[in-house]
């Protein structure tokens, strides 16, 4: 491998770091129960998020109906309509796997553009689709530790990875879930905190920024998503039992979306929530109802 092909990986890694850790398809308008407020191209058109829940409330059978797979194929929009009306569940517990999605929309893009450029070279060397299949290819999902407020990220073992990390490899701590390894790294604060998009109520907040007095903190590439690199900060809502909507900013500037998904909380709890649209709630969920009466 050349010295500038090297180069290239590793700045590429670099901005994966910051930009998965938090993690395609055509433009389609997914077929949920869902509805969504009027909106246009412009800021002055979005409509505004109290006034969405008050006509367009959710419900336990159109939250069930979505899946990682729908939320990708809707535009930013949407997903910031379908977030707001979200509240933050229980703080998380256990390993999610994860997928992630850059925003869909002119405005969407342009903002990407925007963060990339202010790193040097790294607009011109990358492009959003392969920092997207980068991010997939080797973020897996998060590690809750809900009693200790501590959050790790599953990253997988690869080739591609090895030149960032500093140290024995063999020290750094791995998780197996469904059979398949993954190093345990970019470790977060957990608590909950003032959502960045909507703050007429909280959601759980993935802090990196002091993320080098944590345990199991490894100066490189953990310092990538901290407060001497890119200053990540993640938040996430409960969609329902075991599935979460979450958003991943560079200090407050929005970057993308991703999902986390747990199966087997999924089954355990989900039925419960059908029944009554109820979920405990470790955070303060606002003074508006976030879910329909059924």
């Amino acid at each position: 491998m050349t010295r500038h092909t090297t180069l290239l990986a590793i700045r590429g890694l670099a901005l994966f770091g910051a930009l998965t850790l938090s993690l395609v398809g055509c433009n389609n308008k997914a077929s949920t129960d869902i509805k969504f407020a009027p909106y246009g191209t412009t800021y002055q058109s979005k409509p505004d998020f109290a006034e969405i829940e008050q006509q367009y409330p959710l419900t336990p059978e159109a939250v069930a109906k979505l899946t990682p797979e729908i939320l990708v194929g809707l535009d930013q929009e949407q997903v910031d309509q379908i977030y707001a009306r979200l509240t933050a569940g229980p703080i998380p517990d256990g390993a999610f796997d994860g997928g992630l999605f850059f925003p869909k929309g002119a405005s969407g893009q342009r903002r990407l553009t925007e963060i990339l450029g202010g790193l040097p070279g790294l607009a011109a060397e990358l492009k959003t689709t392969k920092l997207e299949l980068l991010g997939k290819t080797l973020w897996k999902g998060k590690v809750f530790y809900r009693e200790k407020r501590l959050l790790r990220n599953r990253i997988e073992d690869t080739v591609l990875l090895k030149p960032l990390i500093d140290g024995d490899l063999n020290t750094i701590e791995k998780i197996n879930v469904g059979g398949k390894e993954a190093w345990l790294l970019f470790p977060a604060k957990l608590y909950c905190g003032q959502s960045l998009l909507d703050a007429r109520r909280e959601s759980i907040i993935i802090d990196y920024a002091y993320s080098d007095e944590l345990p199991g903190y490894r100066e490189r590439p953990d310092f990538l998503a901290g407060r001497h690199g890119l200053m990540v900060r993640d938040e996430i809502r409960m969609v329902r039992p075991g599935f979460y909507l979450g958003r991943a900013y560079a200090g407050k500037a929005f970057l993308l979306s991703f999902t986390l998904y747990n199966k087997e909380i999924a089954e355990r709890d989900g039925p419960a929530f059908m029944k009554t649209g109820q979920v405990k709630q470790d955070c303060w969920t606002g003074t508006q109802s976030a879910m329909a009466n059924k």
